[in-house]
């Protein structure tokens, strides 16, 4: 199993869409919300990925093509 940690950014259209959720469902990534800062008008979660390789970067790939900027990240974000 391969683990990924993105900074997801949300455009304000999406805000409201169950984007992890199907990103979980759709391609069987475990998905950690590790940090988060949702508004009415923006939106930024920190997310640990788990699951097959492939998976991990077919599913980052339809969330980049809803819109949402992917971003990596090293480090323990939470451990600061």
């Amino acid at each position: 199993m391969a683990k990924r940690r993105v900074m997801f950014t949300f455009p304000q259209e999406l805000i409201t869409q169950p984007v992890i959720y199907n990103l979980g469902h759709k391609y069987s990534v475990v998905t950690n919300i590790r940090r988060a800062d949702v508004t009415e008008d923006r939106g930024w979660v920190v997310l640990e990925l788990e699951g097959k390789e492939d998976a991990i970067d077919t599913g980052l790939q339809w969330v980049r093509e809803l819109g949402v900027r992917v971003d990596p990240i090293e480090g323990d974000v939470v451990a600061g």
